[in-house]
C-alpha cells in the first residue's frame, strides 16, 4: 500500500503506477445481495440452474457490481491522510469487456493518469483502473475515475 499525506504528495503521485490489490472472489451471494440491492434480478445473475444453460454457462456478476468493488479494492492500494475531503467526482468512461463468473476471483490494477489543481484548494486525481479476472487476459471492467481532495 502507498500512502500520502497531503495535496503536494498527491500531485507527486501523477503517473505513477499504484499496483494490484488482493484477489477477491465472487460469490453467488453477494451477487444475489447486490441484486436485491438494485433490483437487478435478471436471470444470468441471480438463476443459478437456467444460468448453466445460458451464454456464459453459469451466473455473472452484475457489471455494476464489479465496478462498485473497485472502491474496497482500491483502498489495498492508495491510503490519502493530511486532506480535509475527499469526493469521488465521477467517471470519464466505463467498461465490462469480459462478464464476471460467479467463483472466479478479480483483483484492481491502478495507475494515476494525472493530478491537477481545482478550486477551493484542491487537486483533482484521474485514475486509470482494470479490473483482471485471475486466468483470464481480457478485463471484467475498465474505468477512468475521478476523485477531488482538498485541504
Amino acid at each position: 500500500m502507498i500512502t500520502v499525506n497531503g495535496l503536494d504528495e498527491i500531485k507527486a503521485l501523477a503517473g505513477r503506477d499504484l499496483g494490484r490489490s488482493d484477489w477477491l472472489e465472487i460469490t453467488q451471494d453477494r451477487v444475489n445481495t447486490f441484486a436485491d440491492a438494485t433490483g437487478d434480478h435478471q436471470w444470468i445473475h441471480v438463476d443459478v440452474q437456467r444460468a448453466k444453460d445460458g451464454p456464459f454457462g453459469g451466473t455473472i456478476a452484475h457489471g455494476y457490481l464489479t465496478l462498485s468493488l473497485v472502491i474496497p479494492l482500491f483502498t489495498e492500494l492508495l491510503q490519502i491522510t493530511g486532506t480535509t475531503m475527499s469526493v469521488n467526482y465521477g467517471l470519464e468512461r466505463v467498461r465490462f469487456p469480459n462478464p464476471v463468473r460467479v467463483g472466479s476471483k478479480i483483483r484492481l490494477a491502478a495507475t494515476v493518469a494525472e493530478v491537477t489543481e481545482v478550486a477551493g484548494n484542491g487537486v483533482q486525481m484521474v485514475l486509470d483502473f482494470i479490473v483482471e479476472i485471475d486466468g483470464q487476459a481480457k478485463p471484467a471492467c475498465v474505468a477512468r475515475p475521478v476523485y477531488r481532495h482538498y485541504a
